[in-house]
């Protein structure tokens, strides 16, 4: 198998699929890809459009191709030299009749043999839920649609099985119950055959006689007159109708139900996605065999595993991983939080790259502009609280709404554990409730690790500081049961209590409770607080810290150096399939934390330009203070570089965008609209506001300003591109190209990050050895990015184990504007690369046109190479560098390009 020096991410669905790659699988080894890197291609719901619905983990996708597509690409990749990496859904599946073992499920409820795989509290205290699952996909009340006739009774021919129907949804019946269908009809054979239906339940091998009993009674059914007037009976009694639903496995609810009565782990608060309980053997056996085959055959060189922190147990999953696989790369898609560190012995490469993402973002955005910018936020929002307590309240909002009912189950589940012991045994269930509720709500990351041994050094860290918020918001005797609470959820090993009934328990509370947290965090911080708090939007993201706007060199050199100590082949990304905003987006939002009082002045400018364009509704102004903030930043990070304000068919094009966008960000903030209960009048006051600013008349004067303003930010943000470019290719780690990146990406948040790129022009422009000044002069095309990004690579495929296993060593920088240089060199076996970019340099670039800063305005500005390295020729993108005493000046070194790797010995 290939050395995997860098990864290019491509979303396959129907309209892209695995055979649609193999054109271009030339360019992306000009490019200097090692290994495709692709999303899910196990057969998922039918016209999924990214793959983590999966349905069936036995068989590749037919809408991607199936198998015989996928062995045509891995051919084509071997060819290249190149490899392949799968990103895979452990953690959950989609429901529906597309799914064999969900269906088999409901259709058996306990003595189906995948009722375990699914993880689904089987037994309640309530009697409706009580060893069945409930379904919340009704569109009103069960009562409503039951006797409006839109849940139905249907036969299939083919499987020769009753089923229900609501709208285009198919629920099977159990066998047992065939009896209470067959009964009302007048023939005779089929008479005969109701009772031995109903002896199924009593059966011990009912299961396996009623595919016989189902083929006996297909004969009779096969009469479609007989099927229609059988069928006819129970559409025009809904009370038959119900007694057969109430005999079913699962009971049919309102989907509004689901966030407090939901009975089963869902992926996030997504009703259509249940959780597998991976940790089971058989489970991951059954659901890994084909992957895993796929893999012997060497036609997958490793894994990406979506979402590691949703199975219960992350480390033992990845470490049964790593033996199955016999060691292949395996990486792990994981937020982690300020001061976390992935787990050093999960036997992974590391993750997906959304740490990198935040400390290129935090070294892009300038510290000095933050008080500037929360002022202007505060003002302008009228929102006094910091973003900690953003992320506090948006925990309490998604804690007693979407996540109200899997709260109420692990409290029952601890209660149940309290009254087992004398010494527990008082405490009462609503103190658990409110003792839970603020713990959980404080918790400061995603998750913990806890086992039978207990937490670690780390995770002991941060559930202090979650033990330590929650006290302040309880009464004393709530924070003594606080104080249980803690030994329960890991404070306390498992192992030192006896196995048994109580461990076991116990386990089950634990593992809850860690497979809570992380989608509690997902859905407070990522999908609401990010869009409710936006004083740099730049820095609102997917595993960023919107905490902390910016960073200094020495942050971001020793998160390099921990990195190569820890996990030196991990993922490096700069954008991804889930990012808010695109890499080139991000890089010129960077900008304003420089321009800080420049931006503020604009802001108050069009706040007032608006005016016209606003309007008041019950709530008051609309759009909000937030809102309307959060659009011109949107406005600034996006617009296209080309985009004149006198295009009207690139505004109605970009409008369309914006518009997408707006909607969701409105309603992912919860505070004025949400999914479940959209505000229609505010959504289209907001979208009337947005049309004035883009494509009306009224708003020509304020989109002139907007434009012109976005203007003025390119070029340095341009700069920052290129910066953020470099670094991903250079620093210790694998860096990972999302697809269409290689040019400037101005994208949003799906379903804008997620279009199918223009390879046929990709590759037309990956053409002939760079020229530097011709491409910066021509920048706005995004061509100088794309000729810097296979430099790089070109590097790391001529250099494999310099990137792979070099040094690191971070260069100080001396001068009038040393704090705006990043640099360092990568050292192996007599080898060097000396990489070279500014940061933070909006004031040295002024007003210049082109996305560099000139020769002279770096001064005296100098690097300062240790002995060892002082007396090296260099070679860089534009040629030799010129002799120097040991302290190269950086007009020479970005005298002639924007950035500059520097290999040593004078080869190129």
């Amino acid at each position: 198998m290939a050395e995997i020096r860098a990864t290019l991410r491509l979303q396959f669905h129907r309209e892209f699929t695995l055979d649609d790659a193999l054109p271009w699988l030339d360019y992306f080894s000009r490019l200097g890809i090692s290994h495709l890197y692709a999303s899910p291609l196990l057969a998922a719901q039918p016209g999924s459009m990214h793959g983590y619905d999966s349905v069936d983990p036995t068989r590749i996708s037919e809408e991607l191709g199936g198998e015989p597509a996928l062995r045509r690409l891995v051919a084509g990749l071997r060819q290249n030299g190149m490899g392949l990496i799968v990103d895979t859904v452990a953690n959950h599946m989609r429901i529906g009749d597309a799914n064999p073992w969900w269906q088999d499920v409901l259709e058996w409820g306990l003595d189906s043999p995948y009722a375990h795989f699914f993880d689904i509290r089987w037994h309640s205290d309530n009697p409706l839920l009580d060893q069945q699952v409930l379904l919340p996909c009704l569109g009103e009340d069960y009562i409503d649609e039951v006797t409006s006739g839109r849940i139905c009774l249907d036969y299939d021919n083919a499987s020769a099985r009753f089923l229900l129907r609501y709208g285009e949804q198919r629920f099977p019946v159990c066998p047992s119950s065939y009896g209470m269908i067959l009964c009302h009809t007048e023939c005779p054979e089929l008479l005969a055959l109701a009772p031995r239906f109903v002896e199924l339940h009593h059966h011990p091998l009912g299961r396996h006689l009623a595919q016989a009993l189902c083929r006996e009674a297909a004969a009779p059914l096969a009469d479609s007159g007989r099927l229609t007037t059988l069928l006819a009976s129970y559409h025009e009694d809904w009370h038959s109708l119900h007694r057969l639903i109430e005999q079913q496995h699962y009971r049919l609810a309102n989907w509004r139900v689901a966030a407090d009565d939901i009975n089963w782990r869902r992926f996030f608060d997504i009703n259509e996605l249940v959780g597998l309980r991976a940790e089971h053997p058989d489970v991951f056996q059954a659901s890994h065999a084909y992957l895993l085959q796929l893999m012997d055959e060497g036609l997958i060189d490793g894994l990406r595993i979506d979402h590691v922190d949703g199975l219960a147990d992350p480390r033992g999953y990845c470490r049964r991983l790593w033996r199955a696989t016999r060691g292949a790369p395996v990486y792990v898609e994981k937020i982690l939080g300020p001061d976390e560190a992935l787990p050093a012995d999960w036997k992974v490469q590391g993750t997906t790259g959304y740490d990198f993402m935040n400390q290129v973002s935090q070294l892009l955005h300038d510290a000095r502009g933050e008080p500037l910018l929360r002022h202007l936020w505060l003002e302008v929002s009228g929102r006094q609280d910091g973003f900690a307590e953003e992320v506090r309240q948006a925990r309490k909002h998604v804690l007693a709404s979407l996540f109200a009912g899997d709260v109420e189950g692990l409290a029952q589940q601890l209660w149940h554990i309290a009254r087992f012991t004398l010494a527990s045994r008082d405490i009462p269930l609503g103190s658990i409730r409110r003792a839970l509720f603020q713990l959980l709500a404080a918790f400061p990351v995603y998750r913990t690790y806890a086992d039978a041994l207990g937490r670690s050094e780390q995770d002991e860290h941060f559930f202090s500081q979650a033990l330590e918020q929650a006290q302040q918001h309880l009464e004393p005797g709530d924070q003594r049961t606080l104080g249980w609470l803690d030994r329960m959820l890991g404070g306390e090993a498992l192992r030192s209590q006896p196995p048994g009934p109580m461990r076991q328990l116990r386990k089950l509370a634990l593992d809850r409770f860690q497979q809570l947290t992380p989608p509690i965090a997902a859905k407070s911080l990522e999908d609401t607080a990010c869009y409710r708090s936006a004083a740099a939007l730049g820095r609102n993201d997917v595993g960023f810290d919107p905490q902390t706007l910016g960073g200094d060199t020495d942050a971001f050199h020793l998160a390099c150096l921990k990195r190569l100590r820890n996990f030196p082949r991990a993922m490096l990304a700069t954008a991804t399939h889930d990012h808010k905003r695109g890499e080139d987006c991000r890089a010129r939002l960077a900008v304003l934390s420089e321009r800080a009082g420049w931006f503020a002045e604009r802001a108050w400018s069009w706040w007032k330009l608006a005016a016209p364009l606003r309007q008041h509704i019950a709530r008051g102004p609309a759009p909000s203070g937030g809102d309307e903030l959060i659009l011109y930043q949107c406005l600034l990070g996006s617009w296209p570089l080309e985009l004149d304000t006198d295009d009207a068919e690139g505004l109605r094009e970009y409008h369309r965008r914006i518009e997408q966008w707006q909607r969701k960000a409105i309603r992912e903030a919860k505070l004025d609209s949400d999914w479940s209960a959209p505000n229609e009048a505010y959504e289209r006051v907001c979208g009337e506001f947005l049309a004035g600013i883009l494509l009306a008349d009224d708003g020509a004067t304020l989109r002139r300003s907007i434009a012109e303003a976005a203007r003025s930010l390119m070029p340095v943000g341009a700069l920052n591109g290129l910066t953020q470019c470099v670094l991903r290719n250079t620093t210790p780690g694998v860096p990972d190209l999302y697809q269409g990146c290689e040019l400037w990406d101005f994208s949003l948040v799906d379903p804008d990050n997620r279009h199918i790129p223009d390879f046929a022009s990709l590759e037309t422009t990956l053409d002939g050895p760079p020229d530097w000044p011709a491409l910066l002069r021509d920048w706005r095309t995004g061509r100088i990015k794309q000729a810097l990004l296979a430099w790089a690579l070109g590097l790391r495929k001529r250099w494999p184990a310099l990137f792979a296993a070099g040094d690191y060593l971070p260069l100080e920088a001396r001068g009038e504007h040393a704090a705006q240089v990043a640099a360092f060199v990568r050292s192996h076996a007599g080898q060097h690369l000396l990489v070279v970019v500014p940061r933070c340099v909006a004031g040295l670039l002024g007003d210049s046109s082109l996305p560099q800063v000139p020769p002279a305005r770096w001064t005296d500005t100098r690097l300062h190479l240790p002995s060892s390295l002082a007396a090296i020729r260099w070679n860089g993108l534009a040629g030799p560098l010129e002799p120097h005493n040991g302290e190269p000046r950086l007009a020479e070194l970005l005298g002639e390009t924007p950035v500059n790797l520097l290999i040593s010995g004078g080869e190129r």
